[in-house]
């Protein structure tokens, strides 16, 4: 006995002595609200009493071991820095001015609010008591006011906010019942705690039942004051703590939507969470499921904040327009609770069956068009626009980040290899067409592969290397697009649109042309309902007009007409082609050619009005894309083009209507 006394562990009074004194030790310690803590106590008391070897018994274990570890108030702390945060945003990502101003309108706000600082009122007839409470607290940082009796404190009560009111309870005229009272009349946010040195229960329980957030007996103690006052603040500064934004990066593919959040990130310091939403058909993946059956887990939302340990991480919702929805459940409708900041607060996951807080965490979320975007749930987004990028900014990309990106993976660092900025236009020109970037990594990582194996094979790696349009010809081939706008010529019927699709800008061409017949209209190109009905729109709107384009009176009685949209593989549709398809019927009819190098946008109504669209900048720089010189569009679009960068605006003509007469005559040609 004297052995074993002696080696075995000594267990005090603080040490836990079984697994489920461990469990109860660790939700003391994991900081949970009351409400999961009590819950949680009480999944313990109910798993004690079970057989070890059961599989309910497990279940639990596994479900309180999840909740003890989950980050119930860990969090990281934000830098506050502009800016740090503004040269690591530029770093990344070139120009996308708005969103980096969004990001720092965030810290900017953070910033403010925690340089605020919370209010204070003391009130005692003691003057000692007064001055040693200013003290304690003017230490802290407080700004403190002091009144000497309750009359005096409801005066300043009157005339100005307080955030904490700490009032003795005996005085003359005006007791701290009165003040209590009044504080709370006030601003029922307004925490009051009273001190005397009368204290008994009934007084106790009754300030309590006024709104009193605490009552503290004399003499008093300091460091309880400390205590009390922050305790009674940290509700009110978890109310006033700035909701994280909901935003949603909206552009096509390739324009660094994801991997600018990770820069977000970065810049606030922060922890970085992604999941893909694309194809998730079933509710649960987000949800959870319910602690039924031994493999229930929880949701993506609760795993991933375990995984990263805090409740305050970048989290990015990727693909938000590709979800999916079958008889499992709709994922959309569970981010409805996810992101709306007013109920987030309690995010309910079916696992935990307890409420977890995510309002503190930033949500950004990427998609490549709003239109599969739920309605209910695009109301919560604060939805910010990515446009493709124009030739000079590509140009720059180019040189400050992919290649020197690709040079690195490729093992080429440290070689004499140079680009000139000619073989980088032409890259960017006859080798890719796209909005975004992706397509010109993929080729400047081609090039780089190439250029090692070259190294290699011939054993010229320290020689001095230039990239120039010869030898990037010679690595890549031809070229693998041309500028059919610019290499055209101008012809009859065939009039140039400019489209929105949700890879960015595109060029359109649409072809009129007549026959003998009777007056039959025929759609052709895969077109969508939309663009069907603006085609017949347009029809009735140049046959009503005859006499002021100058056409016969039976042109149409004697002729069927044919609309084409060529690459007819291809679904078309949208609402800004009415005025291109009219230009197109005009060409055909009066046998006036169509400029190519001039193209159009706008809605034609049938009384001739001309109605604004939308993407006018991912149209304008598909239009500089393609070699445009001169862009028609509606009048009330001039708004827009604040968006469009100046080089882009310096090199295209753009000529606003109001009417259809004047696009004619802008891009048809006069009769030979």
């Amino acid at each position: 006995m004297r052995i074993f006394k002696k080696e075995a562990p000594v267990l005090t009074p603080e040490s836990p002595k079984s697994e489920m004194d461990q469990y109860r030790q660790a939700v003391r310690e994991a900081g949970m609200p009351p409400e999961a803590a009590e819950t949680t106590l009480k999944e313990i008391d109910r798993i004690a009493k079970m057989p070890s070897g059961s599989a309910e018994h497990t279940i639990g274990i596994n479900y309180v071991d999840y909740l003890t570890h989950l980050p119930w108030n860990r969090m990281t702390k934000d830098r506050l820095d502009l800016k740090a945060a503004k040269q690591v945003l530029d770093d990344h990502h070139e120009g996308l001015g708005e969103i980096k101003t969004r990001v720092l309108e965030y810290l900017a706000v953070r910033i403010l609010q925690s340089e605020s600082r919370h209010r204070m009122l003391v009130v005692d007839d003691e003057k000692v008591t007064r001055m040693n409470l200013m003290h304690v607290l003017s230490k802290e940082g407080y700004p403190v006011e002091t009144a000497a009796d309750g009359l005096e404190a409801i005066r300043l009560l009157d005339e100005q906010d307080f955030d904490v009111v700490i009032t003795d309870l005996k005085m003359e005229q005006a007791d701290g019942m009165q003040v209590l009272e009044k504080a709370k009349q006030k601003n029922p946010d307004t925490e009051v705690i009273i001190i005397t040195g009368y204290a008994t229960v009934a007084t106790a329980v009754s300030a309590m039942q006024k709104g009193s957030y605490h009552f503290l007996a004399k003499p008093l103690k300091l460091d309880e004051i400390r205590t009390t006052v922050d305790k009674a603040l940290q509700n009110k500064r978890t109310r006033l703590d700035h909701h994280g934004p909901v935003l949603c990066f909206v552009g096509p593919p390739g324009t660094g939507k994801t991997s600018l959040g990770q820069a977000i990130a970065k810049s606030m310091q922060r922890r970085f969470v992604r999941i893909s939403l694309a194809g998730m058909k079933d509710e649960a993946q987000l949800r959870g499921h319910r602690r039924s059956y031994v493999g229930a887990l929880p949701g993506r939302i609760i795993q991933e904040l375990r995984r990263v340990e805090a409740i305050n991480p970048v989290f990015m919702l990727d693909e938000l327009d590709k979800i999916s929805q079958e008889f499992k459940g709709d994922p959309a409708a569970a981010l409805l609770e996810v992101l709306d900041p007013q109920q987030n607060t309690h995010f309910m996951d079916y696992y935990l069956d307890l409420p977890f807080d995510l309002s503190k965490v930033m949500f950004i979320a990427t998609a490549n068009t709003v239109d599969t975007i739920p309605e209910a749930l695009l109301d919560r987004l604060e939805v910010i626009e990515l446009s493709g990028y124009t030739e000079q900014e590509k140009v720059r990309i180019t040189f400050n980040h992919l290649i020197p990106r690709e040079i690195a993976a490729n093992g080429l660092e440290g070689r004499a290899i140079g680009f000139e900025p000619a073989a980088v236009t032409h890259l960017i020109r006859d080798y890719t067409r796209e909005a975004g970037l992706r397509g010109l990594q993929r080729q400047i990582a081609s090039l780089c592969r190439k250029i090692a194996l070259e190294q290699v094979d011939k054993g010229s790696g320290h020689d001095p290397l230039t990239i120039d349009t010869e030898a990037v010809t010679a690595f890549l081939g031809p070229r693998r697009y041309a500028h059919e706008v610019t290499q055209a010529k101008d012809r009859v019927g065939v009039a140039t649109g400019l489209a929105w699709t949700r890879t960015g800008g595109e060029i359109v061409f649409v072809e009129a042309t007549h026959m003998r017949g009777n007056s039959r209209l025929t759609l052709t190109g895969s077109l969508g309902t939309v663009m069907k009905e603006s085609a017949q729109a347009a029809m009735s709107y140049v046959r009503s007009h005859l006499t002021e384009f100058a056409i016969a009176e039976d042109f149409f009685d004697r002729h069927d007409i044919h609309i084409h949209i060529p690459a007819g593989a291809i679904p078309k549709d949208g609402t800004s082609a009415g005025v291109t398809i009219a230009v197109a019927l005009l060409s055909m009819i009066t046998h006036r050619a169509c400029r190519r190098d001039a193209a159009m946008t706008g809605e034609l109504t049938l009384t001739g009005r001309i109605l604004p669209v939308g993407g006018i900048r991912e149209k304008l720089l598909a239009a500089h894309r393609a070699g445009v010189r001169t862009v028609v569009l509606p009048a009330r679009n001039l708004v827009d083009l604040t968006e469009i960068p100046e080089d882009i605006q310096a090199d295209l003509t753009i000529v606003p209507i109001e009417d259809l007469a004047q696009a004619v005559e802008q891009v048809l040609k006069p009769e030979a």
